[in-house]
């Protein structure tokens, strides 16, 4: 990670039509190889039923990797995604309590 604390982010996505016509493990290995060239680590990828089909948890150095990330995935993949920063419950207990 590049200066700072990483940053941890829930990114939940959905599918187009045209991205789930191109699922593969390629593509997987793509999305991988994307956000390790943010200096950005994968901690999970599932894929979901319901209203989202995907959810990423990540970690990234910035919010402009965030947006980067975002927006790189949605060009590679097609699908479109909401990122939600997040922070352990502890430190929002010690910022809020």
């Amino acid at each position: 990670m590049k200066g700072g604390a990483p940053m941890k982010v829930l990114m939940l996505g959905k599918y187009s039509t045209d991205a789930i016509k191109s699922i593969s493990k390629e593509r997987t290995k793509k999305v991988v190889k994307l956000v390790e060239k943010l200096n950005g680590k994968i901690d999970a990828m599932y894929a979901l039923v319901g209203e989202y089909d995907l959810a990423f948890l990540v970690e990234l150095s910035s919010i402009e990797d965030i947006v980067k990330l975002s927006v790189e995935l949605a060009k590679l993949t097609g699908i479109s995604f909401m990122s939600l920063p997040a922070i352990d419950v502890e430190k929002f207990d010690e910022l809020v309590g």
